[in-house]
């Protein structure tokens, strides 16, 4: 593998664990000012990031749609492979991301 595609792998990890921690820290407060419970409304707003942690950190759902067709239809499973590799890199970065809020939290995040 080229030393630019592992770059690439090492970003998506913690674009995707940064959209993921960021977005529930920035979202417990907004809980905190509100009068909710902080903690409890984290895990569910890291729950429901899951997804879009993932489409951010591959740079978008064209982009990947169009080169699992050029692998599909032109023959170019490098590019396909490649591509399934950044999205379970992503997957890493949401799944360490929602560890450390279990963690931080003390609870279960289903």
């Amino acid at each position: 593998m080229e030393e630019r595609f592992i770059s690439s792998m090492i970003q998506c990890y913690f674009i995707a664990l940064g959209v993921v921690f960021g977005g529930s820290i920035i979202g417990s407060i907004g809980a905190f000012a509100t009068g909710e419970p902080p903690f409890t409304l984290m895990g569910r707003i890291a729950k429901s990031l899951r997804i879009w942690a993932i489409v951010a950190a591959i740079g978008g759902t064209f982009d990947a749609i169009s080169k699992f067709e050029r692998g599909i239809f032109e023959g170019s499973t490098l590019d396909m492979v490649k591509q399934i590799l950044l999205i379970i890199t992503a997957m890493g970065g949401v799944q360490t991301a929602l560890l450390v809020i279990q963690w931080f939290i003390q609870e279960e995040i289903e």
